[in-house]
């Protein structure tokens, strides 16, 4: 009997161990996921106290400016002004550091004497830190200052960036700056709230001089070397062009053509067709880019994006006859390519003169004296 019992105590413990669950291990932790997560935390913390670290920076010195301006010290006194300024500047430097200098100051005040829309400062110090905004004052030209910013702003620049879109004088190669001051205003306004335009996208001349072509080359050439250098093809486009497709086959009856180089622009949402010309422009090149456009409208185009444009990249171009075509109806633009870069006096005064020419030609066209003013 007592064995008999001891069977089934035996059996009642063995049973019962049956039932108490196993503890488990703890899984094991994933550390390269962990750190992933943490620098994504700490890396997006940071960014959000750098920016908004330089928006009060930004908002700091343009309410400092204001202030200055608002005495009139940097502007109207003369010399009693400069003295006060000066005297101001040692007081803020002894107190708050070298980041009150006179120059400082009078840095500030011609900010805030530039920027004097709440909602524009606002939107662009989001974006551009104060270091920005001390390479933008030197340019004189305030419709340029506003074409740099706002892209700056769009295309996210760094400083260096930005510093080379200046001393590569982007605004003078766009087709907006030959526009009326009305109409590059106007412009810039959509810009602002979102909408970009070609005559901000499209330049004239494109500089490729980081080809490396010299002496006598072929337009195959032409284009290799911008397909090797494609990166740095794309950086002198502008931001927004992605590369589709090299020698396009295009099918029209019995005939095939080729197009040289198609890329798409995210913002404009559109095919751009390129041609390569190594000759002066020619009134024929027209009707083939013509026939490119009516193609891709057709077979490419897809649902929700604009008609297509072309550009026809030839080694020069006569003003007057890239104007009687009327190509902007077309959608159809006429550039040059420089290769090798002229010295940057002469650039600087041909863009000019083109400016001047081109706004003149504006201006003629308008129906009604009353808008010339």
């Amino acid at each position: 009997m007592k064995k008999a019992a001891s069977k089934r105590s035996g059996g009642k413990t063995a049973q019962s161990k049956k039932l108490v669950p196993a503890t488990r291990a703890p899984a094991p932790v994933d550390q390269v996921s962990l750190i992933a997560d943490l620098r994504t935390l700490i890396q997006s913390a940071r960014q959000r106290i750098a920016t908004v670290a330089n928006s009060t920076t930004t908002l700091l010195f343009w309410n400092v400016g204001r202030r200055l301006l608002k005495e009139n010290l940097p502007q109207g006194r003369a010399a009693y002004g400069k003295q006060i300024l000066a005297t101001v500047s040692q007081e803020l430097m002894a107190e708050f550091g070298t980041g009150f200098s006179y120059t400082a100051l009078t840095r500030m005040a011609r900010f805030a004497g530039w920027m004097t829309d709440d909602r524009i400062l606002a939107s662009l110090s989001q974006e551009l830190s104060w270091s920005h905004f001390v390479e933008l004052l030197p340019i004189k030209d305030p419709l340029a200052r506003d074409f740099y910013a706002e892209m700056c702003r769009i295309e996210r620049w760094d400083v260096r960036t930005l510093r080379l879109k200046i001393d590569g004088m982007l605004f003078q190669r766009t087709a907006l700056s030959r526009k009326p001051k009305s109409v590059i205003a106007s412009e810039l306004a959509q810009l602002r709230d979102g909408h970009m335009t070609p005559d901000i996208v499209f330049r004239d001349p494109y500089l490729l001089d980081l080809l490396g072509l010299t002496g006598a080359y072929s337009e195959r050439d032409l284009e290799s070397a911008i397909l090797r250098e494609i990166e740095g093809v794309l950086l002198e486009l502008g931001t927004g062009f992605a590369f589709v497709a090299r020698q396009k086959r295009m099918s029209v009856g019995k005939d095939d053509f080729h197009l040289d180089l198609l890329f798409f622009h995210r913002r404009l949402r559109r095919l751009i067709a390129v041609e390569l010309k190594l000759e002066s422009f020619q009134p024929a090149h027209v009707g083939q880019m013509e026939l490119y456009l009516r193609w891709l409208d057709k077979h490419e185009r897809a649902p929700g994006e604009e008609a297509p444009i072309g550009l026809i990249l030839c080694a020069s171009a006569d003003a007057e006859q890239v104007e009687l075509l009327e190509l902007d109806a077309k959608s159809i633009r006429v550039s040059e390519y420089l290769t090798e870069l002229p010295p940057l006096p002469l650039l600087r005064a041909r863009l000019h003169q083109a400016i001047e020419h081109a706004r003149e030609q504006a201006v003629r066209r308008l129906p009604n004296p009353e808008r010339r003013r």
